[in-house]
């Protein structure tokens, strides 16, 4: 069975928080291990002006420590990080992807309409994670179905099962992560939703923000109506986001 560690990756001071999370998990099976998704990246602790940009970093509110690296974070839990052999990405924001380059030998996993996002010049995205070529694989749409969400099957070093969730609208590809873990399911909505509040209050100030950051705020919002009921019809699942540090901490304590 799998070994899941729940690892915090980025630090963002904004006016909605002084502690803004980045939950990313690493996934162990004896020594093959795989991250779901990266925070930010080692060389960005080092070099933020050049890899991020200083107007970019002021207005997210970025706060670097090379602790929260995942590459750290793995080293100090004994482990090595050569040994992690995929990467599994809900979208290719930087504050997702920064660490990539920490993993130079790891396959990235990302949904087809994402990487082809990228591709496109859309300005939302970075180049300097992925400067390093690594090797990518995308996947296109698929009929299989997880609870009513399409599920397109993550071919990983593990034998663990791991789903890409389309969870359209913060990017046109943005999708979430399902994990099988045991007998239950593991949901990481990654940006479908900035804070668990929004999903009890429609009108919660951080909506702006999610607006204004949206590829397509349309497909956002129908989005997290269709995670809502998800939730109200299956309580057994266990989810979470990827920026709520009160949600970070609660799976932090099983780590």
């Amino acid at each position: 069975m799998v070994d899941i560690y729940h690892l915090n990756c980025v630090k963002i001071v904004s006016p909605y928080s002084d502690n803004v999370s980045g939950h990313c998990m690493l996934l162990k099976e004896n020594d093959s291990m795989a991250l779901v998704d990266t925070g930010i990246g080692l060389l960005d602790t080092c070099y933020p002006d050049e890899r991020i940009g200083q107007e970019l970093v002021e207005m997210v509110g970025y706060r670097f420590d090379k602790k929260l690296t995942a590459i750290q974070q793995i080293k100090s839990l004994g482990f090595n990080p050569e040994n992690v052999q995929d990467c599994i990405i809900s979208h290719l924001d930087n504050d997702h992807i920064g660490g990539l380059p920490d993993f130079p030998k790891a396959t990235v996993h990302v949904g087809y309409e994402e990487y082809e996002n990228y591709l496109s010049g859309n300005p939302r995205y970075l180049k300097t994670p992925l400067l390093h070529e690594p090797v990518i694989k995308s996947y296109a749409k698929s009929n299989d179905q997880w609870f009513g969400f399409e599920a397109r099957k993550v071919y990983t070093s593990l034998h663990t099962e791991i789903l890409l969730i389309p969870l359209f609208g913060h990017t046109l590809g943005h999708c979430g992560v399902a994990i099988k873990h045991s007998d239950s399911w593991i949901f990481y909505a990654a940006d479908a939703y900035y804070l668990r509040d929004e999903l009890d209050n429609s009108d919660h100030p951080i909506n702006q923000l999610a607006e204004a950051r949206a590829d397509d705020n349309e497909m956002r919002i129908a989005t997290l109506d269709r995670i809502r009921k998800l939730i109200s019809s299956h309580p057994e699942i266990r989810f979470f986001g990827y920026h709520d540090i009160d949600e970070f901490k609660l799976f932090a304590k099983n780590n």
